[in-house]
């Protein structure tokens, strides 16, 4: 899989499909839905792997790991959102890898005898201290997660919209650039600046409830 600072798939094979994702990422060949699974969410995979306190590399291997287990669940796997929120079951998978690789920072561990990678990982929640499950962290995961949702929806406009009027919302809402500022950098009057932004603005919105809603 690609590092997560690569990019992962071109402007057709993220574009949203009708058809739910949960269903084809049931099939291990739909390289389609995958990546575009991957593209929402290895931000936020990555990001609470770095703020529980791991290395660059640890995060990047929590990100293809938390994947992979994704992956191997999909078959048999029931979405009841009645049970369990897609976004704690996220959480749960993540929170499950972290713990692996701070187990993986212990001398015990190079020199463990080999066995079934499930079992092993079953006693590391056992005997690594629930350092990823304090209310602080969770609440701080819940942040990542609505910082996610808002990049993945900003990623999902831009892949749909007119490049310069992409620059102009980013500019403008993202960095906060004063209009007048924004439009004598890029040419263009005032008045489509304020109606670009806006436009745009209520997009991303749109796409974070739907994100919300329909997280797959």
């Amino acid at each position: 899989m690609s590092s997560p600072r690569e990019p992962i798939a071109g402007r057709e094979e993220l574009l949203p499909t009708r058809r739910s994702l949960l269903d084809r990422l049931r099939d291990w060949e739909d390289q389609a839905s995958w990546r575009e699974f991957f593209n929402t969410y290895w931000k936020f995979i990555y990001s609470v792997a770095i703020r529980s306190g791991l290395s660059d590399q640890e995060a990047e291997d929590v990100v293809q790991e938390t994947v992979l287990s994704v992956a191997k669940k999909m078959p048999e796997f029931v979405y009841d959102p009645a049970r369990c929120s897609f976004k704690g079951w996220l959480m749960h998978v993540t929170r499950l890898r972290i713990v692996d690789q701070l187990r993986r920072r212990q001398p015990a561990f190079q020199q463990a005898p080999s066995g079934d990678a499930d079992s092993r990982r079953t006693a590391t929640v056992e005997r690594i201290p629930d350092a990823a499950g304090s209310a602080q962290q969770d609440a701080a995961w819940d942040d990542e997660w609505e910082r996610n949702l808002v990049d993945a929806a900003m990623e999902r406009v831009k892949l749909r919209v007119k490049p310069e009027h992409y620059q102009i919302f980013y500019l403008s809402a993202v960095k906060g650039l004063k209009t007048g500022e924004v439009a004598r950098m890029l040419q263009v009057n005032i008045g489509q600046v304020y109606l670009i932004r806006h436009r745009l603005a209520k997009d991303v919105k749109r796409e974070v409830e739907r994100l919300k809603e329909k997280p797959l």
